[in-house]
């Protein structure tokens, strides 16, 4: 096998998530923040990745399987196989690990267990006062009565009940307005919590009149998450989206979970009412919705938490009356989460209100939902300034929020741009355009490698670059020109812009290292990807590595690249962080014979970054900014804590080692700190 499947590769990174979940030596919160993350992830798995593929297998037209290294039902069964094995494992790790330790840590949280005497008053005094209310009970063996809609992701309770001698069958909704977990009172020095859907199963028989309940079984469906726009080429792109995002919750089921301790009778009873097909059903537990977890509260102390990274400040920039002081005199690279991401908010809050100022454009991705950097952008379109934003209204889940935005800035007097029919520009870049008294022009570019968003940044870890380099600001002013008409013809020297050079120069880098090889030098690449899928990239590194080139890959998530393997990648290494932070940013090294080229940007190494967005590539020139980033690779190349290894089988091996042990995160804050 020459590469791994796309999807099996995305579960093995879940599955890397889920191991942190069982490291002992992560504090015991953070602990159950890994088996949210991990059952967020796999929620939204189901509705995109394995919905498609679905959909994909019931046309089963050979044209399309083509597509697949197996047939796409042969693809589905080994996906839910490993799924089934994660989750049982995901199970062990809750019940024998996570659930003892907090019990050990004074935190008591029930689990399928009647309720001490001391907790069932107040447990039921809440179910009165704040739960009842929001139940809208339904009796599926009515006569006459319709099949409810399953909201997506919602719990449900299903319920077996007895009328006199006739069993019925009911329906009821755990609430998403409340908490999912409810403190009990302390007893002696243990917090108690529970779960509403508990706390529902012990008093739903209040709701139904006459009526006894005898068993009662969680479900969860996940629907499909595609917007199904047809025909991006015509019509108004954003109607469509706006009428379809209404539909989202309303899509084809795409995983139905549900409790195996349910009777198959009921089970078949629920298939047939909801229509719910053989390949949607995903045996499941008692509990669902695992993503909760991040709800739980910490009465006990912060020890049992990471201890904060408070965002560093940058004191040449604290010091100076306007940034655009500094970077008139040097480039600025920022690292985010380690240091603050307000000089963001500042680069756009003093572009609004500079007198110099005379034209701003930024493109936006994901939008923070109470933006800053937006609602700088009003100011500035209210203060006379030309505003220009791209919006990318096809950012999946984002794409409501996106809407708001761009209405909000379009009314301040902004010109928006929506969406480019075909592609999605996933550029993370912005540019401020000053005219001084005597009438002379700087420019002044924003590049990124993460969203324009706040909120994320606190936990995305990305860099930034700040600069007013002429062989930079002009590129990106001619793609904003671009983006506003397709028809302009466009050269890119500098920046690596997919639809233009992308492919080209990053295949042609590659080839300068594997032509340094058989020259007898020294090849050397290092490349930092979220995701590694393109076949065509991953060919050209296979190439590399049998020249004899040191390809060292640190890949987040999806790699479809098998490492390790002799006459084929045996040079190449693949590592994987997973840590307190979401590594983000993507980085492109190569040695050039000792010249050593540096480039950050936006885009994977995906077809869909490469051949269906545009993407922007930025080089780094200046030496002590080379330096960071490279300092950063070393690290996170050296991270035997955090750091694993794929192998061949893709298999996480983890690097722990108990000598010198290097957690690249704290490590690189650290060298921030002291730098």
């Amino acid at each position: 096998m020459k590469f791994f499947d796309r999807d099996i590769s995305w579960l093995s990174f879940n599955k890397r998530v889920l191991m942190e979940a069982a490291t002992l030596e992560v504090p015991l919160y953070e602990r159950v923040k890994f088996l949210a993350i991990y059952s967020s992830n796999l929620d939204e798995f189901f509705r995109v990745r394995v919905a498609s593929l679905r959909s994909i297998a019931e046309i089963d037209k050979k044209k399309i399987n083509k597509k697949f290294d197996k047939p796409p039902k042969e693809i589905l069964e080994e996906l839910i196989s490993e799924v089934h094995n994660q989750q049982e494992e995901f199970g062990e790790i809750k019940r024998n690990l996570i659930i003892p330790q907090l019990k050990k840590e004074g935190i008591y949280l029930y689990r399928n267990e009647p309720l001490l005497n001391a907790h069932k008053a107040p447990a039921e005094q809440y179910f009165k006062e704040h739960i009842l209310a929001t139940l809208d009970p339904i009796n599926l063996t009515e006569d006459g009565s319709e099949a409810p809609h399953l909201e997506n992701k919602s719990l449900y309770l299903v319920l077996e009940m007895q009328n006199q001698n006739k069993a019925q069958i009911g329906l009821v909704k755990i609430p998403t307005e409340l908490p999912r977990f409810f403190e009990l009172p302390k007893i002696e020095n243990m917090h108690y919590y529970v779960t509403i859907d508990d706390i529902i199963r012990e008093n739903v028989g209040s709701v139904f009149s006459d009526i006894s309940i005898n068993k009662a079984y969680s479900i969860k469906l996940n629907r499909d998450a595609d917007l199904q726009i047809e025909d991006e080429y015509s019509g108004d792109l954003v109607a469509k989206i706006e009428k379809q995002i209404k539909k989202r919750d309303m899509g084809v089921p795409a995983r139905f979970l549900y409790d195996a301790n349910m009777p198959k009778a009921l089970l078949k009873f629920l298939m047939q009412r909801f229509d719910i097909g053989e390949n949607d059903l995903v045996e499941g537990g008692r509990y669902h919705n695992m993503n909760d977890l991040f709800q739980l509260p910490n009465p006990v102390s912060p020890l049992l938490e990471n201890a904060p990274l408070p965002a560093l400040h940058v004191h040449e920039l604290d010091d100076a009356t306007a940034l655009f002081n500094v970077i008139d005199r040097k480039d600025i690279l920022l690292h985010f989460p380690y240091q603050s991401y307000d000089y963001v908010l500042r680069f756009f809050e003093e572009s609004s209100e500079d007198e110099s100022v005379v034209d701003i454009k930024a493109t936006f991705y994901r939008i923070a939902a109470d933006s800053a950097i937006c609602k700088s952008l009003i100011k500035a379109a209210e203060n006379g300034k030309s505003v220009t934003v791209f919006v990318e209204v096809k950012a999946r889940f984002d794409e409501a929020n996106n809407l708001q935005w761009a209405e909000r800035i379009e009314n301040a007097g902004a010109k928006i741009i929506y969406s480019i029919p075909g592609l999605k520009v996933h550029a993370k870049v912005a540019l401020v355009t000053r005219k001084s008294v005597n009438s002379r022009v700087t420019k002044y570019a924003y590049f990124g490698t993460g969203n324009f968003n706040e909120k994320t940044a606190k936990i995305y870890a990305d860099e930034a670059l700040l600069t007013c380099q002429d062989y930079l600001t002009d590129e990106l002013d001619s793609l904003f020109s671009y983006l506003n008409d397709q028809n302009l013809s466009i050269e890119f020297k500098e920046l690596l812009v997919a639809q233009f050079n992308i492919r080209k120069q990053f295949r042609g880098l590659v080839d300068r290292e594997i032509e340094h090889a058989k020259k007898g030098y020294k090849g050397h690449i290092i490349i930092k990807l979220n995701n590694l899928e393109d076949e065509k990239m991953i060919n050209k590194l296979y190439e590399a590595s049998e020249a004899g080139v040191k390809v060292e890959l640190i890949v987040r998530a999806i790699c479809r690249l098998r490492p390790g393997v002799k006459g084929m990648s045996k040079n190449i290494t693949v590592h994987r962080i997973v840590d307190r932070y979401l590594e983000h940013s993507r980085v492109f090294y190569f040695y050039n014979n000792g010249a050593e080229d540096l480039y950050l940007g936006s885009a994977d190494w995906m077809k869909r970054n490469l051949y269906h967005r545009i993407e922007v590539v930025f080089p780094l020139y200046d030496p002590s900014l080379k330096e960071e980033i490279l300092k950063l690779l070393e690290i996170q190349l050296s991270d035997n804590v955090k750091g694993s290894l794929l192998n061949e089988h893709l298999q996480n091996q983890p690097l722990a080692s108990s000598l010198n042990p290097v957690q690249a995160q704290l490590d690189f804050y650290e060298w921030l700190k002291d730098k």
